[in-house]
């Protein structure tokens, strides 16, 4: 996993906690950490992106190309956006924290079917 400017903000520990106890392997445990990773990533922009004024977007992605483990760019992002950027990235993440460890609890559960919800 590469750094990014939010990774000292967020708690995915009992993720991380869940992906150990259920990968069977190392080579699926790094595959399950590489796409809790990416869908975070997805989940913090998208959200970021959805605050953030419009007129500021291609800069703060040109900046985050840039520069992505730079946390310089919470601040740069807290002078654009209103409230707290630390607190609505944390419980941002927290929530789909939440849904993510519903989802390996209900797929980790013997003698049911598992079936994804649309």
């Amino acid at each position: 996993m590469s750094k990014v400017f939010y990774d000292d903000i967020v708690d995915l520990a009992k993720v991380e906690k869940q992906i150990k106890k259920i990968a069977k392997s190392p080579e699926e445990r790094e595959e399950l950490y590489g796409l809790v990773d990416e869908i975070v990533h997805h989940k913090v922009l998208g959200c970021i992106m959805d605050k953030l004024p419009s007129e500021h977007h291609d800069e703060f992605l040109e900046e985050l190309g840039k520069r992505p483990h730079d946390v310089g760019l919470i601040q740069y992002l807290g002078e654009r956006i209103a409230g707290d950027v630390v607190e609505f990235i944390r419980a941002e993440v927290h929530k789909l924290t939440v849904e993510l460890l519903l989802i390996a609890e209900e797929a980790t559960r013997p003698g049911e079917v598992k079936k994804l919800k649309n």
